[in-house]
């Protein structure tokens, strides 16, 4: 008689490890798993305001343009999703394809970039609670403006962010059966609110599709591309996290067969759902002229269009996205800091490391990303550009871990281009894995120079998007420059520090001619 599927065995599995992760994750909540940390309703209510603002009418088009920049790396990690179905999947992945000193850099960057995600996705319940029922402004009382951009706005956010994170990790230490079940039902939840959302903003539109083909709305000056580009910062916050299926690996089950297909659905869908959702506030504002949509965003549109007591009911199903996202992130950050702590990767690894053996899950892991992103919160209590500085500083780092995976790939690829560089495998049910075949080389070119593209795009030292209030602070519009600089720094003090070049040690994994030599 075989062990329940979700019990942990003591054998060591094709992957390398001892399997001590519980596998309770199936294919709906796989793709739960990528689908919320996208999370439409989530990212769309939290920055349509600003992209707006930033864009006008036209910003729509930042959606198309970053959907199919993200398609050519969701294609390339679906291709490595069934080959290596390992928990920390980037830091995994990117190890194996260049040095472990690479992945290293690769993962704890990830690890950064998740944690400012966590707490980004925590205080876009700032965008939904306050528009429900007025009592959920607690800074300053009902009467306080609710906006993400004012003060007390801000204030509330960090205060009904920390709320969240608290009852996110305690689901998560549960274990991952709870928490799948969780971000299932809210994902089918956020589900049927999209396609209700979406079919009644159509019917009620005040305009037509024409509207994106103007910028209206646009209140800016100079060169609109630039205005534009930085408009695409909703799009490239939005369209983030659809690896997390990758994350859960260890936990799914048949994930050679599960885990590339769920990647590639998380982003499709999510990229079909945001563009209608995007298109039909704008066809359905009352208005794109005086103000409130670039202020109070689509909130504004709901209760205004559907009225006080259906707009509240839809602006529900939002609320129960902004948890299963914010539980899906906290989830994958925890797992991308075990697999590295499982290496001796990490200070207090040994802890880090520790799998409950009653839950099946990394619980300090969950405690420590979850008190990571509330400290983030809290240290910026005080700002009014806490939504838009975090979000983009977050966004560009796990571009620049998704590139940490993708130009290996593509040095790889291009070093094998003669011979099979991606050798024929099987999933589970023993059909052929996932596999781009000659378009490989193409796409993942493309991917890359997107992704640096897109990296440079958000850590560009612009006012509206780093020091919208004063517009002068040097600092401010350096803060992702410079962020990213100290975390850079300081990974390498600790990495030089323990000499991990010569420490981690990743030859217990089975390797396939993709990968070249570890140190």
């Amino acid at each position: 008689m075989s062990a329940p599927a979700d019990t942990p065995t003591t054998t060591r599995s094709p992957i390398g490890y001892e399997q001590e992760l519980h596998r309770g994750v199936g294919t709906f909540a796989s793709f739960a798993a990528g689908f919320s940390f996208v999370s439409i309703l989530t990212t769309v209510f939290q920055l349509f305001g600003l992209g707006f603002l930033l864009g006008g009418a036209s910003f729509f088009w930042a959606w198309p343009a970053v959907f199919v920049g993200q398609l050519f790396v969701a294609l390339c990690f679906a291709e490595l999703a069934g080959r290596w179905p390992v928990s920390g999947a980037i830091f995994q992945w990117s190890s194996r394809l260049a040095r472990t000193s690479w992945g290293w850099f690769t993962g704890w960057i990830m690890i950064i970039g998740q944690i400012l995600t966590v707490a980004v996705a925590a205080i876009a319940i700032q965008a939904v609670l306050p528009a429900i029922w007025s009592g959920f402004q607690l800074v300053g009382g009902s009467g306080a403006d609710p906006s993400i951009l004012s003060e007390t706005g801000a204030k509330n956010a960090v205060v009904l962010g920390i709320i969240l994170l608290v009852i996110t990790t305690l689901v998560n230490i549960l274990g991952i059966r709870q928490m799948a079940a969780t971000t299932s039902v809210g994902v089918a939840i956020e589900i049927v609110g999209v396609v209700i959302l979406i079919g009644v903003l159509f019917a009620l539109s005040e305009r037509g599709p024409s509207v994106v083909l103007h910028t209206t709305g646009w209140e800016g000056s100079g060169n609109y591309f630039f205005a534009w580009l930085a408009s695409s910062l909703m799009a490239a916050y939005v369209m983030v996290g659809f690896d997390s299926a990758g994350e859960l690996a260890e936990e799914t089950h048949s994930p050679r067969k599960t885990t590339p297909k769920t990647i590639l659905r998380a982003l499709t869908t999510s990229g079909l759902g945001g563009g209608l959702l995007i298109l039909g506030a704008l066809m359905a504002a009352p208005s794109l002229t005086d103000g409130n949509l670039s202020s109070l965003g689509l909130s504004w549109v709901i209760t205004e269009r559907l009225g006080d007591v259906f707009g509240r009911l839809l602006l529900c199903c939002v609320a129960v996205a902004v948890f299963a996202c914010t539980l899906a992130v906290q989830t994958s950050g925890a797992r991308m800091t075990y697999s590295m702590a499982r290496e001796g990767a990490l200070p207090f690894s040994k802890a880090l490391a520790r799998v409950s053996p009653r839950t099946g899950t990394p619980v300090i892991t969950s405690i420590v990303v979850g008190a990571g992103a509330a400290i983030a919160l809290a240290v910026n209590v005080n700002s009014t550009t806490i939504f838009t500085a975090l979000s983009s500083i977050c966004i560009a780092m796990l571009y620049i871990a998704y590139l940490g995976v993708t130009l290996p790939l593509l040095v790889v690829r291009i070093k094998h281009r003669n011979t099979d560089h991606f050798p024929a495998g099987h999933d589970e049910d023993g059909k052929p894995l996932f596999s781009m075949g000659r378009f490989g080389i193409p796409v993942n070119v493309a991917a890359v120079i997107y992704q640096a593209i897109m990296i440079v795009n958000l850590m560009w030292p612009r006012p509206e998007i780093y020091d919208l209030s004063t517009g002068g602070n040097w600092l401010l519009q350096y803060s992702a420059v410079l962020f990213v600089g100290a975390v850079v720094a300081v990974g390498a003090a600790y990495f030089g520090g323990k000499r991990l070049h010569h420490r981690i040690d990743l030859t217990h994994i089975p390797h396939t001619h993709l990968a070249t030599e570890d140190a």
